[in-house]
């Protein structure tokens, strides 16, 4: 691994859109992959038509977002419509790693790059699907996106006031448990390579994903037979814990108190005020009994105060509390996030510049080399000339043919 990066030597041939199997392939590539996005002019990945764009300005690659997904990767053009852009797929696969893709099931075989195909080509490939339902049973065949995914996978019926309808969060809140399993077991395959020279066939279904992270509520009916509901901001089990309106437009602050010893900190923070000697909140199932009672106050004291001082003083007394952060106080504001360099600004040829966001995990003595994401085919002659040797001529004679889109 020269120069310490980790996955230094792996190549990658990236098929993957949206938000899940990119998310999965940025990694690889801050951390030394070369990932190789395939795209088209005609099928760029839909996250560049997702703003804010660049000063208001829209283009494919203006996005506010598509950096955060797809920084330090290549960007090659193929339109897999025609035979000769498929056949240089399969020739760039056959110097490749591993192959990452997210499409329904069906769609890479109807492409002619499904896993059977690319066996031919390479016989240890490893080949990650990333798909909504997986690969195998009656529902694998059907379209769908994270956004209404995660009404089925259930999500969304835990989500909102206990007296009001769901509410559907306006993010692909599903695409984002994915990648981390998909990127563990990717790894798992690599090594399981190196040490046997197999390849793998990783099919990773998000609906099968997202049951992990609602375990309690599964549990509770598993063994209960009870089907927990919305319960807005409350917990069953703490007391107070809620956002409460502090001083300011639209400013606010998030407190949870799990047991006592929380709640005698809570109150000192607050300046043991007379209401907290009120009996009634002097144990949990007090303070849950009592809860809307404890909330008012809670307000009257926060509504007077800036959410940062609150958090301060809670925190000084071991309570969990945080500042409920809008973009401006995470990119500019938070001290925590700008000691870590979360966030990078890189140079961009149409932007000006790109904020990149580095992975949430570091290596010890291992450096991230983040570099900004691409333009829509921007590397497609690099790609087919360098990598692939394709002579001049040949590139010219096949970008004449419309084989890059």
């Amino acid at each position: 691994m020269a120069r310490g990066k980790i996955f230094e030597g792996v190549r990658v041939v990236d098929f993957s859109w949206i938000f899940t199997g990119p998310l999965v392939t940025k990694f690889l590539a801050d951390y030394g992959a070369e990932v190789i996005k395939i795209e088209s002019p005609t099928r760029p990945d839909d996250v560049r038509s997702i703003g804010p764009y660049r000063d208001n300005q829209p283009g494919v690659n203006r996005s506010g977002v598509f950096p955060l997904y797809n920084s330090s990767k290549y960007s090659m053009c193929l339109d897999l419509g025609k035979t000769e852009a498929v056949e240089i797929a399969k020739t760039l696969v056959g110097m490749s790693d591993v192959v990452v893709e997210s499409f329904r099931a069906g769609v890479m075989d109807k492409l002619g790059l499904g896993y059977g195909e690319l066996c031919k080509v390479k016989a240890d490939i490893i080949m990650l699907s990333c798909t909504i339902y997986g690969q195998t049973g009656p529902s694998s065949m059907q379209a769908s996106l994270g956004m209404f995914f995660q009404s089925e996978g259930g999500v969304v019926e835990f989500i909102g006031w206990p007296d009001r309808a769901p509410v559907v969060v306006p993010n692909p809140y599903t695409d984002y448990h994915a990648p981390w399993l998909a990127l563990s077991t990717l790894i798992s395959a690599l090594d399981f390579r190196h040490r046997t020279g197999r390849g793998q066939r990783i099919d990773v279904s998000q609906i099968e994903s997202t049951p992990h992270f609602l375990g309690p509520a599964l549990m509770d009916y598993l063994a209960n037979g009870r089907e927990q509901g919305r319960t807005g901001n409350r917990c069953d089990y703490a007391a107070p814990h809620g956002v409460f309106r502090c001083r300011g437009e639209d400013r606010w602050c998030a407190v949870a108190v799990f047991n006592d010893k929380e709640w005698t900190g809570f109150c000192k923070a607050l300046g043991n005020p007379l209401w907290t000697r009120d009996e009634r909140f002097s144990t949990l199932m007090g303070r849950k009994k009592n809860e809307e009672e404890l909330e008012r106050n809670i307000e009257e004291y926060t509504t007077n105060q800036r959410a940062e001082d609150v958090v301060k003083a809670m925190r000084r007394e071991g309570v969990a509390a945080s500042v409920v952060q809008n973009g401006r106080d995470l990119t500019e504001e938070d001290e925590q996030l700008r000691f870590r360099k979360t966030f990078i600004e890189t140079e961009h040829p149409e932007m000006g510049n790109s904020v990149v966001q580095q992975a949430p995990f570091r290596f010890s003595g291992v450096s991230s080399d983040l570099r900004r994401p691409p333009c829509l085919g921007e590397h497609t002659e690099h790609v087919c000339t360098r990598i692939l040797g394709i002579s001049d001529d040949e590139f010219v004679k096949l970008s004449s043919a419309g084989v890059f889109g």
